[in-house]
């Protein structure tokens, strides 16, 4: 046991992820946390499993320019952009990054299931619980997450991490909602083709796919019975009721540090939530108090990111205490 070294906090994570001996990282840590640990894996070279949507929301082009620049390999792990990765075609990574779709590429199409309270009317998001936002009727997620795709505000994130994945403008990823997630995202072409990857619900086989890619590795994961699901719906997302995922697609619109903003706001209103300091229809309320109340500034560097996202922080957290008092 001799030559062991214990490292912690932020600064260990750091240190495992651009460790020489280190050649894939799996980034999972949820929030804004999980945003230097991967761009160091990045700036390493690493082949980077992302996981965490929040680092790429925050950083966006300095992370996408850092795997380029570093020869790193960004690899989706969230099963909706693994499956719009698979939808793409061979080369697509190799082509030039113009904001727009290319080689044959039209349109993305981002899958959400719509959340536990799709059918609810906004009297009863009123009174939604966070042991009710909990409860995804699909996945096994942590809190955070599932308030998220409660709100939609997952799907707004997923929009951004999209749009500097595939090289894309925000008007070339449509939202569609698909309460069985069974399609886990599509990508449509200009000859009128609409490829779809689809799959039971089980985070195995994205996993799977990011670790063996080109190749592919068995899983636990069983294959789809097509018989058992017989019937796939699809609607347009409701932004009266989800107001959300209009505020993530008008940060994304916006660039600089509003997604940075965004992300901040939400995390501290997501904590309200669930410590019972604020209704389940404020989430988003706080998030548009604050985007709102900050100026939007370039997204320079690493140091204007961090700023606002401490500005942001500050902001919603008075904004919370005056609503709960």
């Amino acid at each position: 046991m001799a030559n062991i070294e214990i490292l912690q906090d932020e600064a260990g994570l750091i240190a495992v992820a651009e460790h020489a001996d280190v050649d894939i990282v799996m980034a999972a840590i949820v929030g804004a946390a999980g945003l230097l640990p991967t761009l160091a894996a990045v700036k390493a070279g690493k082949r980077v499993l992302l996981a965490n949507k929040e680092a790429l929301v925050m950083s966006g082009d300095i992370m996408m320019q850092a795997a380029r620049d570093h020869g790193a390999l960004l690899l989706p792990v969230d099963s909706e952009h693994n499956a719009i990765f698979q939808c793409l075609p061979q080369h697509y990574f190799e082509a030039e990054r113009h904001g727009k779709p290319k080689l044959g590429v039209s349109q993305i199409l981002l899958t959400a299931s719509g959340g536990p309270f799709l059918n609810h009317s906004m009297q009863q998001l009123e009174e939604v619980t966070p042991a009710q936002a909990c409860k995804h009727p699909n996945w096994s997620m942590g809190q955070k997450i599932s308030v998220d795709s409660a709100t939609l505000m997952n799907k707004g994130l997923e929009l951004i991490e999209a749009c500097h994945l595939f090289a894309v403008q925000e008007q070339f990823v449509t939202v569609v909602v698909h309460p069985q997630s069974i399609i886990h995202s599509m990508v449509q072409y200009v000859d009128g083709s609409t490829l779809a990857q689809m799959g039971n619900p089980d985070m195995g086989t994205p996993i799977a796919h990011a670790l063996a890619w080109p190749e592919r590795i068995s899983t636990h994961v069983a294959p789809l019975d097509l018989f058992m699901h017989s019937q796939l719906n699809f609607q347009e997302p409701d932004m009266l009721r989800f107001p959300a995922l209009k505020l993530a697609r008008q940060a994304m619109q916006s660039g600089g540090i509003a997604p940075t903003i965004l992300n901040a706001a939400n995390e501290i209103a997501v904590a309200a939530f669930l410590n019972q300091q604020i209704r389940f229809t404020q989430i988003p309320q706080v998030v548009e108090h604050v985007l709102n109340q900050m100026d939007n500034q370039p997204a320079h560097d690493l140091e204007a990111i961090l700023q606002a996202d401490q500005m942001a922080r500050g902001l919603s957290q008075q904004y919370v205490v005056n609503k709960g008092s």
